[in-house]
């Protein structure tokens, strides 16, 4: 399995997304700290979840990163994320 999907199947696990999207930006990396042929090394993650309800920026963040440990030890180097409440993205979409 991609990383991708593999990112997509624990954080739709975990989450529960209403959206999740995940862009391998690893191209836009080559020559930089943690690239590797091949790609898979830099992601850009949207999820909005009502499980960040009551979470700080930080401690939203320290979830995703506890959920995909395995993927961040093995392979990724570096995750771009923007974590969103359903009512913080409607606010955001409006």
């Amino acid at each position: 399995m991609d990383m991708a999907k593999r990112i997509e199947t624990k954080l739709t696990q975990r989450l529960e997304p209403l959206r999740l999207e995940i862009a391998d930006d690893s191209a836009k990396h080559q020559g930089h700290a943690g690239w590797s042929p091949g790609g898979e090394t830099h992601f850009n993650v949207l999820v909005v979840s009502s499980a960040f309800e009551g979470r700080s920026r930080v401690a939203r963040q320290r979830l995703v990163y506890d959920i995909l440990a395995e993927e961040l030890e093995e392979r990724v180097h570096a995750l771009q994320l923007k974590t969103l409440t359903p009512e913080e993205a409607e606010a955001t979409a409006g």
